[in-house]
C-alpha cells in the first residue's frame, strides 16, 4: 500500500511544540483529517501520556482520546493519524509500538534529537512518505 501523509506547517509546529513540552517523556496525540481530504492532516489533539514509564513508552489517556474522537466527529473530522515521540531514539517503530498498534491510520514518530518526523502503517511496519508543506 503506497500512501502519502500531507503535514502542513501548522500541524508540524503543533506536534513539535507538544512533544518538546513533554520532555523527558514521550509525547502522544492524534491528528484529524477532513473526509474529502483524507491524506491532509488538519487538526492536532495533544493527549496526556499515562504510561507507567512515560520516558520509555506512551499510552494515551483513554478518556482524553475518547474526548478527542468525539470532538473530531462533532466537527465533521475523522481520525487521520496518531503521533508520538522518541526522546532518545530514532523515528522508527519500537517493538512496543508494533505490538500496541490498533488503529488503521498512519503512525507518526518524532525523533526529538534529530528533529525528524517519519510515518508508518502499523503493525505492518511499512514506512510511508510524509509530505511537509
Amino acid at each position: 500500500m503506497s500512501r502519502t501523509v500531507i503535514l502542513p506547517a501548522r500541524m508540524q509546529e503543533a506536534i513539535w511544540t507538544h512533544v518538546l513540552r513533554e520532555l523527558p517523556n514521550e509525547g502522544v496525540g492524534v491528528l484529524a483529517v477532513h473526509q474529502d481530504a483524507p491524506d491532509t492532516l488538519h487538526a492536532c489533539y495533544p493527549l496526556s501520556n499515562v504510561a507507567a514509564q512515560p520516558a520509555q513508552r506512551y499510552l494515551a489517556d483513554p478518556l482524553e482520546l475518547l474526548r478527542a474522537l468525539r470532538a473530531m466527529r462533532h466537527s465533521g473530522l475523522n481520525l487521520g493519524a496518531i503521533y508520538h515521540s522518541h526522546p532518545r531514539g530514532r523515528a522508527r517503530p519500537s517493538p512496543t509500538d508494533l505490538a500496541l498498534a490498533r488503529y488503521p491510520v498512519p503512525y507518526l514518530i518524532a525523533d526529538v534529537q534529530r528533529h525528524e518526523l517519519r510515518a508508518y502503517l502499523l503493525p505492518e511496519n511499512t514506512e510511508i512518505e510524509v509530505l511537509l508543506l
